[in-house]
């Protein structure tokens, strides 16, 4: 599909923000529902990626948009699914299970994901499980009640963007940490994907492989940015 807008800006409704591309303003794509996002820093990413466009439109450049559009049409009809989901990524959190103690593994695992966990648990007022090899063991019932009341208190666009940052992360100590603006969202993937950046060290990767990894980091970034962009005000 060619470009069919020149002008790309942002406009402030008092109650948020919307893109408006030759000075009409965006629904989203599958519900068709007003695009109005909570804060101009979030608007204005939203307008880079219409102004970033050349000639012909690349579809896959829109991830903030369709992140947005998610938020809208699903996140916020429905908070308490996206909360559900995200929860169900604290009962078996990549960062609570680790290898057996005398493996060499474990001590990557302890010396970058304990301080972590630990400084989680101490901003979330709650406690995790770690666990040595596979085998599941339940997060403590308070834990997750604390948790579900943390992650109510989000907006739509925040869930949204979280459900992205843990689920590529398929942890949700990760996402809930990358939230804080003072966190180093590069470290914290780098945690995330600890264990894949491990066996690249033993055994070496290919191209394709490498192109995966980069794209989910490119993802993550991506989710940090909206979600902190709503902080932004």
């Amino acid at each position: 599909m060619k470009r069919f807008w020149k002008d790309v800006a942002v406009e402030d409704l008092g109650s948020g923000w919307r893109v408006l591309l030759d000075g009409r303003p965006i629904r989203t794509q599958v519900g068709g529902a007003p695009q109005v996002v909570p804060t101009r820093a979030l608007a204005e990413l939203l307008a880079e990626e219409w102004a970033a466009q050349g000639e012909e439109i690349e579809a896959g450049a829109f991830q903030c948009r369709d992140m947005a559009d998610y938020a809208i049409d699903k996140v916020a009809d429905a908070p308490n699914d996206t909360v559900d989901k995200l929860l169900r990524f604290a009962e078996t959190d990549t960062l609570c299970y680790r290898a057996d103690p005398d493996e060499p593994l474990w001590k990557r695992q302890q010396s970058v994901w304990e301080p972590i966990v630990t400084a989680f648990e101490a901003r979330e007022g709650v406690r995790l499980e770690r666990v040595s090899g596979i085998v599941h063991r339940q997060q403590p019932e308070a834990t997750l009640a604390a948790l579900r009341t943390r992650l109510e208190a989000l907006d739509p666009f925040t869930l949204a963007a979280l459900e992205a940052m843990t689920s590529l992360s398929t942890s949700l100590c990760v996402g809930l940490s990358a939230l804080d603006p003072a966190s180093d969202a590069e470290a914290l993937w780098a945690a995330a994907e600890l264990e894949e950046a491990w066996q690249v060290e033993l055994w070496g990767s290919d191209a394709l492989a490498e192109a995966r990894r980069q794209k989910r980091r490119a993802d993550f970034m991506l989710a940090v940015q909206f979600a902190r962009s709503i902080a932004d005000t």
